[in-house]
């Protein structure tokens, strides 16, 4: 991945082939990525590259990172969920995201438009880390088991019996895969692609 945050800004992440190319996002998204950069050049935050993109930091902490995607590039905050937002412009960087949010953006002009909201959003995030405020515990809510995994395990006793065996962090990574799916044929086939690796020991994230 680049080490150098002036190469991001010419090559990409360096995570693929496509670097540097026009095929590489960070490419597509170059004039509103650079103008991105100039306005967090003005916070006084300390520019880095942390796995592979430009992170922006203050005594060491990570305040807000840059990304690009293929149809879009964002402006992320890694404490975000306590930021007030008075603006409305940040959204979850996941469904299930309790801390980071993203600022979703498509030109320089839009970047050139939002500046000094931009600053504002900066300037709160590093007051979040001068005061030490820490986010509220919040209880890690129960993932629903989805009908087709109850009438799965009713034929199934052995995937039933691994399942229950698996750490709580490795049920809810299945759950959750499970439950995305709309519809009940899809959540079937999720739940049989997912028994080899339920009856190894396996979370979803680590098959």
């Amino acid at each position: 991945m680049t080490k150098n945050p002036d190469d991001y800004f010419e090559i990409g992440c360096g995570r693929c082939a496509r670097g540097g190319t026009p095929d590489c996002s960070v490419v597509r998204w170059s004039s509103t990525l650079k103008a991105l950069r100039e306005v967090m050049a003005s916070t006084g935050l300390v520019e880095v590259a942390k796995w592979g993109a430009p992170c922006y930091t203050y005594e060491g902490k990570n305040i807000a990172m840059l990304a690009a995607f293929r149809e879009r590039c964002s402006l992320s905050f890694f404490k975000g969920d306590l930021l007030a937002d008075t603006a409305n412009i940040l959204t979850k960087v996941g469904e299930n995201a309790r801390e980071g949010r993203i600022l979703t953006l498509a030109s320089a002009a839009e970047v050139e438009r939002l500046a000094p909201v931009i600053r504002a959003y900066v300037f709160e995030a590093i007051e979040v880390e001068r005061a030490g405020i820490q986010r509220p515990e919040q209880p890690a809510v129960p993932e629903a088991m989805p009908d087709e995994l109850h009438a799965f395990f009713t034929t199934h006793p052995a995937v039933k019996a691994a399942f229950d065996a698996l750490t709580p962090g490795r049920k809810r990574s299945y759950l959750l895969h499970f439950n995305g799916a709309k519809q009940s044929a899809t959540r079937h086939a999720r739940i049989e692609k997912a028994v080899p690796f339920i009856l190894q020991g396996k979370g979803w994230n680590e098959r």
